[in-house]
C-alpha cells in the first residue's frame, strides 16, 4: 500500500439507543468516550442492526400477491 494515501483510521463507538458496537472509522467527533481503556470516538446512529424494521422482524409483507403473478395479470395473455 501506497504511504500517505489512505485515512486515518481512529476508535469508534456506534449509539443507537441502549446499543453500542465498538469499531473503526475515519470520522471523527467531539464526544469521546473511553472503553477498555481506549478512547472512541462517539457516533450517534438513528438506525443500525438493532432496530432496524427488517432485522428486528417488525417489517410487516403487505404483498399477498406476487410478482410474477401480478405481471402476469397486466400484461400476460388472455
Amino acid at each position: 500500500m501506497k504511504d500517505g494515501i489512505h485515512p486515518e483510521y481512529h476508535p469508534a463507538l456506534f449509539v443507537d439507543g441502549e446499543h453500542e458496537v465498538i469499531g473503526r472509522s475515519t470520522m471523527t467527533s467531539a464526544e469521546k468516550r473511553e472503553v477498555e481503556g481506549v478512547e472512541h470516538n462517539v457516533h450517534r446512529v438513528d438506525i443500525s442492526a438493532f432496530s432496524h424494521p427488517f432485522y428486528t422482524g417488525k417489517q410487516k409483507v403487505l404483498d399477498s400477491e406476487g410478482r410474477v403473478e401480478r405481471f402476469n395479470k397486466r400484461y400476460g395473455r388472455k
